[in-house]
């Protein structure tokens, strides 16, 4: 061999290795934005838009819950924040359920045990209280003096699976991590409630619709009881072969990135006994794990608040880097301004198929939606998406109001905007 060919072939693999290096970091970054949700988020508005004031919540750890082995990854307490209801909320009651992404292999998990995902070592101690969880009226008007809490998320899998690696020192105990924060607030007051409401963001929003059912059964018949699904509706988009010609069918490179997490979640964890059995007496528990299959058979009243163009789905399920070889949605994934006419298309395709996966569930009156055409995830928890003069709207109701309305009967919310870029009240999510 030629000493050129030898350079050339020494160049040719150092570049092969940079590219798996840089590949690897960003996909590392895409799976974290997960974790960039509530608290992160809460405390750029705060700093960035004026919302210095915000009621700051301490933690509290669940002290019964390592004697029902209901721990997080890593054994440790789980735990939430808890702010009392007062006046005509006293006896309200709302749950949230934080979100913060999956972990479905063994090396993930054991990354996850060493972040406030996984541990609650690593949870901060106080955070702010604000959107749906704000304590003011000018900012949440129907829910600011009820119970509210935020139940930390520390099991990987949306609150769910029940298994465990002792080999790794990883505890999969999501369902008993559910069940022991039900049972330690319900002696709290909670079993008291005259209307409560679950709610959840992203891997939150998902864990919202597993247990809606359950939540319910908590209480007696005469309790006003829904559940609010907020950027949860992950789609599995190969179901349905018409819309393979669009875009979503797969992932930018041919591969059902989504699918291959989700499967890897529910076989590491143990998912399958927590997931309904009037789904997986007649599908794959791995299908039951996507909303899409779900949502038509909660019994419970339940809405779905979410964006047409969800960023974390671009970002990790859609054109993930794992995926985009030539890098050719690099600036797409940053800023949906910089995304080709063929990029748009291929995004209105996945728009599509949201809105088909909700036509069966919209048809029940007792159900509410909310879909608009923005860029962006989890709009529940930031104030200015939740409750300002400039949030997102569609037609002449924004987002706490719909919910409201839903909640209280005042208004049937069916709720969906017009496709990008005619809808101009949007806070789209740009990534630096």
């Amino acid at each position: 061999m030629s000493q050129r060919s030898k350079i050339c072939g020494g160049m040719k693999l150092l570049k092969q290795r940079m590219f798996l290096f840089v590949g690897l970091a960003i996909l590392k970054w895409v799976e974290g934005m997960e974790d960039t949700n509530v608290t992160d988020i809460d405390m750029l508005y705060v700093n960035g838009r004026g919302f210095y004031r915000p009621l700051m919540v301490g933690i509290t750890l669940i002290n019964g819950a390592a004697a029902k082995g209901a721990v997080c990854l890593d054994g440790s307490l789980p735990g939430y924040h808890f702010h009392r209801g007062y006046g005509s909320g006293s006896n309200s009651w709302l749950i949230q359920l934080e979100g913060g992404g999956w972990c479905g292999t063994i090396k993930n998990c054991l990354y996850s045990k060493k972040t406030r995902h996984g541990s609650s070592f690593f949870m901060e101690k106080q955070i702010p209280f604000i959107g749906i969880l704000s304590n003011k009226a000018e900012e949440n008007p129907d829910f600011f003096n009820w119970n509210r809490i935020k139940i930390r998320y520390c099991d990987g899998a949306s609150f769910s699976g029940d298994s465990q690696n002792a080999g790794a020192g990883l505890y999969f105990r999501g369902q008993r991590i559910w069940q022991a924060a039900m049972e330690d607030l319900m002696s709290k007051g909670m079993r008291y409630a005259k209307q409560a409401l679950l709610s959840g963001c992203s891997a939150g929003g998902l864990a919202t619709i597993i247990h809606c059912d359950e939540f319910r059964e908590l209480f007696p018949r005469t309790t006003r009881v829904k559940c609010l699904s907020d950027a949860g509706l992950f789609l599995d988009s190969r179901q349905n072969k018409h819309l393979e010609l669009y875009c979503c069918s797969v992932d930018v490179s041919g591969r059902r990135s989504l699918r291959n997490l989700f499967g890897s979640v529910v076989t590491l964890q143990g998912v399958r006994n927590s997931l309904p059995r009037s789904c997986t007496s007649r599908l794959n528990p791995i299908l039951c794990y996507f909303p899409q299959h779900l949502i038509a058979s909660v019994r419970t009243p339940l809405f779905l608040l979410n964006a047409a163009y969800d960023t974390w789905q671009i970002q990790a399920s859609l054109a993930p880097p794992s995926a985009d070889y030539r890098w050719n949605w690099y600036e797409c994934r940053k800023d949906y301004a910089r995304c080709s006419a063929p990029q748009i298309q291929y995004l209105q395709g996945f728009r599509n198929q949201m809105l088909r996966s909700t036509r069966a569930f919209s048809r029940s009156y007792k159900n509410g939606l909310f879909i608009n055409s923005c860029f962006a995830h989890c709009q529940s928890e930031r104030q200015d998406t939740w409750f300002a003069r400039d949030s997102p709207r569609i037609g002449n109701r924004g987002i706490a109001e719909s919910v409201g309305n839903w909640f209280f009967d005042r208004v049937s919310v069916q709720a969906i905007g017009c496709p990008y870029p005619c809808d101009k009240t949007c806070h789209n999510l740009v990534f630096k």
